[in-house]
């Protein structure tokens, strides 16, 4: 695994809630079905494939309110994360209520406490977040970058919607050094949303 990748892996991995006693397993052999949305989480997705689960619903962690994480890999050595939560909240569906703002917000700031904790700097992440819709859903959204301690550029792309009763966070990343661009990350997300979401 390349050194940028490694430090992509590890910025992913910091992003999702704390894995100290989740539950974490490698590719399941058959499709994992999210509990909250019932959604089949496959080996491959779009074109992605399962690389591991992350369920901090269950022991040792107990804390549904944090729901589930699935990580996937694209043909291009693109990350794409799925985090499906609750928050301890009931999540409208869609991407414009109160609620997805506040969490988005919540989100952004995170990322910044993220990027200052790993030793990434140079954070370029815009003041006005989007609108991007994938298939026929709609998410809140942002792409942003940092500066690696390898001084490379890595890329994100956090998409944030109600789904099901839950937040559903997808997060695609990917390094300068790998030589995709934000194009191909979007069509990575064209073909892994709508697949997902059927």
């Amino acid at each position: 695994m390349s050194k940028s990748l490694q430090l992509l892996l590890a910025l992913v991995l910091s992003a999702a809630p704390s894995l100290a006693g989740a539950q974490t397993a490698g590719p399941p052999a058959g499709p994992t079905v999210d509990p909250g949305t019932k959604l089949s989480f496959g080996s491959s997705v779009g074109g992605a494939t399962l690389e591991r689960t992350v369920n901090y619903a269950g022991p040792p962690s107990n804390r549904p309110d944090l729901g589930s994480s699935y990580f996937y890999t694209t043909p291009k050595h693109m990350l794409i994360t799925v985090h499906v939560f609750t928050g301890g909240k009931r999540v409208p569906s869609g991407s414009s209520s109160p609620i997805i703002t506040e969490q988005f917000a919540n989100e952004l700031e995170a990322i910044a406490q993220e990027i200052k904790g790993t030793g990434f700097t140079n954070l370029q992440l815009p003041s006005v977040p989007s609108s991007c819709t994938y298939g026929s859903f709609t998410f809140r959204c942002i792409t942003y970058s940092a500066q690696t301690p390898a001084n490379t550029r890595v890329y994100s792309k956090l998409l944030l919607t109600g789904y099901q009763g839950n937040f559903m966070k997808i997060r695609i990343d990917w390094g300068q050094s790998m030589q995709p661009s934000a194009g191909e990350a979007d069509a990575a997300l064209q073909a892994f949303v709508p697949a997902l979401l059927h």
